[in-house]
């Protein structure tokens, strides 16, 4: 640090470093971040979490043998004590709000699902800061805003999170569940749970069923406008994914003996299903029609080409990879013509319903 290695410093044998009070360092973390805007590395542990600082330097503090200062701050050395307090300030309080932001957000950090963050505005936690953690400065909303600005910290999977993520508002926490409750409508849609896309009046009932929040569709709507989701009519007339695939046959194992018996050699589209998770694998088998999409095609020959896609041989390992399991099911519509054009609505009309499109399919047909 350049403070340290200035000759006033050197001199000064009235300041003493040291690490803040509670604070653990990891250099090889410095190695590997040595100019980043990350102050550490939250680690799970058995009592909870805790934080590792990625240098010392950014929890460093000073003690100032205040008897001896009397005799030496009129001698030059009143700039660098006026720094030393200043570094001891920031980096005093930056431990307590992350020791605190452990504490307050802990469900959060330690799952990444954003709905177990609680709102946290910076009055609240400074008022958190005043009442417990004993700092000999103010822990002001100003103070807090400006330290935190910029800088962030590395979450237990390794990604980067800015500081300024954990201070949501109660308005971003309904963005997030809403966001949420549109993503599992689209699931429920396509299971076939739901018949039709949930109206806003229908949102605020699940908001105050599953979260006990209570907003009037008022809200709801301009939540919707904030997140570019349409109201239920439009989500609706998105080309509906299950009536773009009206007339398609009932779901059959992907094994050769099907294809042998049910598929005939002929042209028309087709959908795969397959599990892609734990979850999925777990499926009881009177849910397969659960089982996601991750396959739409067309070909001339239904046959040819499922076989092919069983035996790996279509240059799709993507998807052969998610028949390696032998749970994979298929249904299909023989089409005599214009085969491509369909598969393309059917792509279309998928990506529109659920927002992204097959994860096997590679291009958009």
């Amino acid at each position: 640090m350049r403070i340290e290695a200035s000759p006033s410093f050197r001199s000064a044998y009235w300041a003493r470093a040291a690490l803040v009070s509670g604070a653990s360092v990891d250099a090889t973390l410095a190695m590997r971040q040595s100019a980043s805007p990350v102050l550490g590395r939250i680690v799970p542990r058995e009592d909870g979490l805790a934080f590792i600082y990625r240098h010392e330097v950014l929890a460093r503090e000073y003690h100032l043998d205040e008897h001896a200062l009397s005799g030496v701050v009129g001698n030059g050395m009143s700039a660098l004590v006026h720094r030393l307090r200043l570094i001891n300030s920031r980096n005093r309080l930056t431990h307590a709000l992350i020791a605190a932001l452990l504490e307050l957000q802990r469900d959060f950090l330690v799952t990444g699902n954003p709905l177990a963050l609680v709102p946290l505005p910076q009055a609240r936690m400074s008022r958190h800061l005043s009442e417990r953690a004993g700092l000999p400065m103010a822990a002001d909303p100003g103070r807090i805003s400006r330290l935190v600005r910029g800088l962030a910290v590395a979450l237990p999977d390794g990604r980067s999170l800015a500081l300024i993520k954990l201070f949501p508002s109660e308005r971003l926490l309904h963005c997030h569940r809403l966001d949420f409750l549109v993503k599992k409508e689209k699931q429920l849609l396509l299971a076939g749970e739901i018949a039709r896309p949930w109206s806003d009046a229908q949102l605020v009932a699940l908001l105050e069923q599953q979260h006990g929040i209570r907003l009037s569709r008022r809200s709801i709507a301009a939540i919707r406008h904030q997140l570019a989701v349409p109201d239920c009519r439009r989500r609706a007339a998105l080309a509906d994914y299950r009536a773009a695939t009206e007339g398609f046959s009932a779901l059959l194992p992907l094994t050769p003996s099907a294809l042998a018996t049910h598929v005939p050699p002929r042209s028309g589209v087709y959908e795969i299903r397959a599990p892609v998770g734990a979850d999925e694998n777990r499926c009881s088998t009177d849910a397969v029609e659960r089982l996601p999409v991750v396959y739409i095609g067309s070909t001339r020959d239904l046959r040819k080409r499922l076989s092919d896609h069983l035996r790996g041989n279509s240059g799709n390992m993507t998807l052969h990879r998610h028949l390696a399991e032998g749970r994979a099911k298929v249904r299909f519509r023989i089409v005599e013509e214009h085969w491509r054009h369909l598969e393309r609505r059917l792509y279309l009309a998928y990506r529109e319903t659920f927002g992204v499109p097959p994860p096997c399919n590679r291009m958009s047909p």
